[in-house]
């Protein structure tokens, strides 16, 4: 099964790690320097302009804000006079941080490219989960990760499932009290898939997007049983709308960061499909 996507926002100059929130869509425009936010009839505006490109977004328990600053490697927290950092990732994270899930405690993992500045499989080198507490405490929480992407959290908060761009695979983790991540283990082999931003719904299958012109919805043990085609690369996606059947989808013609701001190709596309989201984002 397969349908098309339509497009709902445009102009946009890299969109990506898209949550939804408050009855809206929020998103970072990484090479636009923006956090954004847009409504359901593709309305936009900005929450805040972040000079070190923002990435992952997640929120606290008392609604506070939180954005990865991707090139300075910073966590950073939207305050009543803006952003100010929270926890410095750059003793862990060699080169640019990216996304990130924030869990019910306030517990943010973070993934980074690996040791090399070039998004490139050639260029690849082990990776990182690193793990930001609500004091401040940062460390590795896994290691060892062909650049850990998109990542969710399953709806009883025990499972943590990262996608593995350069390892073409979506690796499960057991959320430990401390926060720890246990048990490294693939829940989905993905031979011809690099999969990049995630989500989760409500039957236990997630959602990839797939650096390609489409997103794949993918069962645990690496079925994929539907795609939402879209009319240029997928790099994100998100499940929202007002019954979380609404599967956003973050693209862009390239991952270049030049090219892309000249073209200001960078677009929200959106489609329906049969199940809800759930969990983390």
């Amino acid at each position: 099964m397969s349908r098309e996507a339509r497009l709902l926002v445009g102009g946009l100059v890299f969109p990506e790690c898209p949550r939804w929130r408050e009855g809206k869509l929020w998103f970072s425009d990484m090479h636009g320097l923006k956090v954004m936010r847009a409504d359901l009839s593709g309305r936009t505006e900005t929450i805040a302009e972040v000079t070190g490109q923002p990435a992952g977004l997640g929120w606290l328990p008392n609604g506070g804000l939180l954005v990865v600053s991707q090139t300075d490697r910073r966590l950073l927290r939207l305050g009543r006079n803006g952003l100010f950092e929270v926890a410095d990732l750059s003793k862990l994270a060699p080169v640019s941080c990216n996304d990130m899930v924030v869990d019910n405690q306030g517990r943010a993992y973070i993934g980074h490219f690996g040791s090399h500045t070039s998004v490139q499989p050639s260029t690849w080198s082990p990776a990182h989960i690193i793990l930001v507490t609500p004091d401040g405490g940062v460390r590795v929480a896994a290691d060892n990760l062909s650049f850990p992407n998109g990542m969710v959290i399953t709806a009883d908060g025990r499972t943590l499932i990262v996608a593995e761009t350069f390892g073409h695979r979506l690796t499960a983790f057991a959320i430990q009290p401390d926060g720890s991540l246990t048990g490294q283990r693939v829940w989905a082999p993905l031979e011809n898939v690099a999969p990049d931003g995630i989500c989760l719904d409500a039957e236990g299958a997630i959602w990839a997007a797939t650096v390609a012109n489409e997103i794949v919805r993918v069962k645990e043990g690496g079925e994929i049983v539907d795609r939402v085609i879209t009319s240029t690369k997928a790099f994100a996606c998100m499940l929202g709308g007002v019954d979380r059947r609404t599967l956003f989808v973050c693209a862009a013609d390239s991952f270049d960061a030049q090219e892309v701001r000249l073209k200001r190709n960078g677009r929200i596309e959106v489609a329906q499909v049969d199940v809800p989201g759930a969990g983390l984002p």
